[in-house]
């Protein structure tokens, strides 16, 4: 079997996590040097692993999928291979280094990556089916202003070893995921290469009829999803579709006007046939007039769509020019949904989920430390 050039960072030691219940990985020794097989689609499987047949990378993918996490448990293949492919490689790059629960179906695992930790949420609807939130980047760069991980800024793309392995390590405690969603830290579609190989490895065991990629509306990347895929569901944090204060709240909006926004989300739905979701954070007194609603509904006229309305969820330190956001009241919410669906948009309110661990919409990278009331397991 030939050598493999590529390697890897060690995981970066965090004294932070030391008390916890989960261990701390262990010190980085030569083995941490060795190149993952994690996060590799199948055709470079089959080149990294040549001059072995081709059955023998659809074994090694399919455990690798499956969550091994020791080639010793990949026991049909040869004892000798086993030991071979022990020697030049590794299964994980990544370790986990906090589980938090909030005891009503959330979930948020830290996960320490060279540089960092990133987190990935187990949220759970209404019929008790699980949706894995992945994360695509060591922070974020896009700056809006509601949300805790622009806060952080961007240290780096994942690669797409470190995003798959956010499932694999749901996937041990969680076996029966039946969704996978891409809104966690980052922007996708600022990461599109590793995203893509990401979802090479993740459609294989899981429909991209049950993959969302969500992002802030960068025009480009929505084009070459459109142009060259995968074909997995799309949804569009919006907002609000006033255009003047979309660009206050996210200045993402600056470079990807809504006009052009919704050209390149109609090449899109033309291409895949697929409903959009548009994502709206809801803020008391902000984006929940009676203009913001006919702007939404001129917005989605002509695209097949469903309005995904989010109450804010509260963040400490987060402001817009100057006053502390807020969450929206129980009428704020009864009267723009109500104006919402007199305009015929079909919408679904996003009730509270993931709250407990600092794992709902805009709220990852908020410090474990402030969560009393969630479980550490």
């Amino acid at each position: 079997m030939p050598r493999f050039d590529g390697g890897m960072h060690p995981l970066t030691a965090q004294s932070a996590y030391a008390a916890l219940s989960i261990p701390r990985a262990p010190t980085p020794g030569p083995a941490a040097q060795k190149p993952s097989l994690s996060g590799v689609p199948l055709r470079e499987l089959e080149s990294i692993l040549a001059p072995l047949p081709r059955y023998r990378a659809v074994q090694v993918f399919s455990w690798i999928n499956s969550g091994v996490d020791s080639f010793e448990a990949m026991n049909n293949l040869p004892l000798e291979q086993r030991r071979e492919l022990d020697g030049r490689f590794c299964l994980r790059k990544t370790a986990l280094t906090q589980k938090l629960e909030d005891g009503a179906g959330a979930a948020k695992l830290r996960i320490g990556v060279p540089g960092g930790i990133v987190e990935a949420v187990v949220l759970t609807d209404g019929a008790g089916r699980r949706t894995a939130c992945l994360s695509t980047q060591l922070g974020c760069a896009m700056g809006c202003v509601f949300c805790k991980t622009g806060l952080m800024g961007l240290t780096r793309n994942l690669d797409s070893a470190e995003i798959t392995e956010q499932f694999y390590h749901i996937r041990k405690f969680y076996p029966d995921i039946a969704n996978i969603v891409f809104m966690g830290m980052g922007e996708p579609l600022l990461n599109l290469q590793e995203l893509r190989r990401s979802l090479d490895v993740l459609c294989r065991t899981m429909s991209p009829r049950r993959v969302t990629v969500s992002t802030c509306g960068l025009v480009d990347g929505i084009e070459s999803l459109a142009v060259e895929g995968p074909a997995v569901r799309l949804a569009v944090s919006i907002t609000t579709a006033r255009e003047e204060l979309r660009r206050r709240l996210m200045p993402v909006s600056a470079a990807n006007p809504l006009p052009r926004l919704k050209d390149v989300l109609l090449r899109h739905q033309r291409r895949w046939r697929r409903r959009i979701t548009l994502e709206a954070v809801l803020l008391g007194g902000i984006n929940l007039g009676g203009d913001d609603a006919s702007a939404m509904a001129a917005f989605a006229e002509g695209l097949d769509v469903v309005v995904n309305l989010i109450p804010w969820n509260p963040v400490d330190g987060l402001h817009f020019e100057g006053v502390p956001l807020r969450e929206p009241s129980a009428a704020e919410l009864d009267r723009f949904c109500a104006a919402l669906e007199g305009f015929g948009l079909k919408t679904i309110l996003r009730r509270e989920k993931g709250r407990g661990v600092c794992g709902a919409c805009g709220q990852l990278g908020a410090a474990s430390g402030k969560l009393p009331e969630a479980a550490s397991g």
